[in-house]
């Protein structure tokens, strides 16, 4: 079955529509205020809708990882409580940027983390783990999804080479909310 086909039922685009119109009004207060991490939390969150991990890394718990420290840790924590990503818990973890290994499916660099991305995405390359991060370029250099203020508005760089090269699929519908980079 196709990954497309199994997004894009008529209750998902609702949903997704819905998180759309969230994200446009959401952007506007978050370049007004300056960084909104409930905001990021809840984006973050829903990536999980968008990219299908390979069935290996469908078993245990989604573990979303954080290098770094920033306000995002507590409100993913808090923002991702009791949910899931399909029968997986979602469990949120510290992890150091000098890690040999990251074992996770996300992992969201931090801008104080950012100049660790090259070695980060090095160490991950061959490893189904979708490398968020929020700093200008970092899209271009291995994150796979970056945070980015445009025209005081949030916006996504995206880079489906990188996220195809770690085993991923991405939908297309998140395709269309972001810049694609290379």
């Amino acid at each position: 079955m196709c990954f497309r086909t199994i997004c894009f039922k008529p209750i998902t685009k609702t949903l997704m529509l819905i998180s759309v119109s969230l994200f446009c009004v959401f952007s506007e207060t978050v370049a007004q205020r300056g960084i909104d991490y409930t905001l990021y939390a809840n984006i973050i969150y829903r990536f999980t809708k968008y990219i299908n991990w390979p069935n290996e890394k469908k078993t245990g718990d989604f573990v979303l990882g954080i290098i770094g420290d920033s306000p995002l840790y507590n409100e993913l924590k808090a923002f991702v409580g009791n949910k899931t990503v399909g029968a997986q818990k979602i469990v949120v973890k510290k992890i150091p940027s000098s890690a040999s290994s990251y074992d996770c499916q996300m992992l969201f660099i931090c801008e104080d983390e950012s100049k660790s991305i090259k070695r980060i995405a090095a160490l991950t390359e061959d490893a189904p783990v979708l490398i968020v991060s929020e700093s200008d370029g970092l899209a271009r250099k291995g994150s796979c999804i970056n945070f980015i203020v445009v025209d005081e508005h949030l916006r996504l760089e995206i880079n489906k080479t990188n996220i195809e090269q770690r085993n991923l699929s991405v939908a297309s519908d998140l395709l269309s909310l972001g810049i694609i980079v290379k």
